[in-house]
């Protein structure tokens, strides 16, 4: 995953995409996965919930004599660095002489001129447009040269993809898919402070990676996968490792980065840091009921010359323009509008719903993000139902907060 530099609207945001609530349907008969990392977190004060078919930390206690919460690990992140676990991402592999062909024929991505170390972001769509995931594909090539393809995707939809993926490759029969998620764990590191501290840990200077580049290299000889890519807002990196070399990365990183005041973080700093740089996250503003196009991410899409699962449908909402699109809110007040606020014009007639909501840390304003009809999404007064009370809110560009 890259960072995407806090600017979606022409650097992508990085997969990674869940939702940081705790996830009502994991919590049921089914015993909840864990990631490698799972021990460190409970022994060092990880609130842990079911998340996406996982227990994950949503926040700490205290740390390095820093107060714990999500608040301060949200400023951790935007001031120094935080790591966080995010084994519980999908890490599928595509090999074959084929992979290229099949997965142009699956994204909205162009995959065939991905060159090797390159890394996009994109969508898998439905026949009608919607979007089934947000991913992100990399070209990676091993130190004997050999080359495949990584598709990160959310963990939520990891099961839904493989389903949907498998009979499609009937008509790829050099490809082969593999699920690499349990074998491997998953670190991002992110921060302003997070790529000097890490050029200490590898033979290879992650800092010589552009955004959207990922190399294998290695730590104390253990190989890693590292791309500049990231779901905050900041500059850093994610490290993809093999399970049973997880724990030792962390500790390294954490150790490497002790003056520096590297702390860890949770799903719930992953959440507003994501809000803030005004990405989408998967379930919130996109779904399978939801384009690509209506949400801005347009970037994501190559329909020049192309054709791919959803494409006929994506051109013809490209020629008649998207009938509801994505607008950033900024609520009068100190109480914020959570996901499923409506959103009202000047009339007090609803033109939409809030699809993600809270209070900003950084800015120390409740921010907001909403799907409108987009013939009123340049209106200059809007209104946000917050739990009965109408609550007068500003247009303002997306994202709400870019680094310097």
């Amino acid at each position: 995953m890259t960072n995407p530099s806090a600017d979606h609207q022409t650097d992508p945001p990085s997969v990674g995409s869940d939702s940081s609530n705790p996830d009502p349907g994991g919590s049921g008969s089914e015993a909840l996965a864990q990631t490698p990392l799972d021990s460190w977190h409970r022994e060092h004060g990880g609130k842990m919930v079911p998340f996406a078919g996982y227990e994950m930390p949503i926040q700490y206690g205290s740390q390095r004599d820093q107060p714990g919460g999500i608040v301060a690990e949200h400023q951790a992140c935007r001031t120094k660095a935080a790591l966080f676990d995010v084994s519980h991402m999908g890490r599928l592999r595509f090999d074959g002489d084929q992979a290229a062909e099949f997965l142009d024929h699956v994204l909205t991505r162009r995959v065939s001129d991905l060159p090797i170390g390159g890394v996009r972001y994109s969508m898998v769509c439905n026949a009608e447009g919607g979007v089934l995931d947000d991913v992100l594909i990399s070209n990676v090539e091993t130190p004997s040269q050999r080359q495949y393809y990584l598709l990160v995707v959310n963990a939520s939809n990891r099961a839904k993809i493989l389903e949907w993926f498998t009979p499609l490759l009937a008509d790829f029969p050099s490809v082969t898919m593999s699920d690499r998620t349990e074998l491997t764990a998953m670190i991002a590191v992110q921060g302003p402070m997070a790529m000097d501290v890490c050029k200490r840990l590898f033979h290879f200077d992650p800092s010589r990676l552009k955004n959207y580049q990922a190399r294998i290299t290695d730590q104390f000889k253990k190989p890693v996968i590292v791309s500049r890519t990231g779901y905050t807002g900041e500059d850093g990196l994610e490290l993809i490792v093999r399970a049973e070399e997880a724990n030792r990365v962390w500790e390294n990183l954490m150790l490497v980065g002790r003056e520096a005041g590297f702390i860890a973080a949770g799903l719930g700093a992953r959440d507003t840091l994501r809000m803030e740089a005004g990405m989408p996250l998967y379930g919130h503003e996109l779904d399978e009921k939801t384009d690509p196009l209506s949400v801005g991410l347009s970037f994501a899409v190559n329909l020049k010359g192309r054709s791919f699962i959803g494409s006929e449908s994506l051109q013809r909402i490209r020629d008649a323009g998207p009938s509801r699109v994505r607008i950033g809110l900024l609520p009068e007040g100190k109480r914020p509008a959570r996901e499923g606020s409506d959103v009202l014009d000047a009339t007090g007639r609803k033109i939409g719903v809030v699809t993600s909501g809270g209070p900003s840390p950084t800015l120390g304003v409740p921010i907001a993000m909403a799907m409108v009809e987009a013939g009123s999404a340049k209106d200059t007064e809007f209104q946000i139902d917050i739990r009965g009370r109408s609550t007068p809110a500003r247009l303002t560009p997306l994202p709400f907060y870019k680094r310097s």
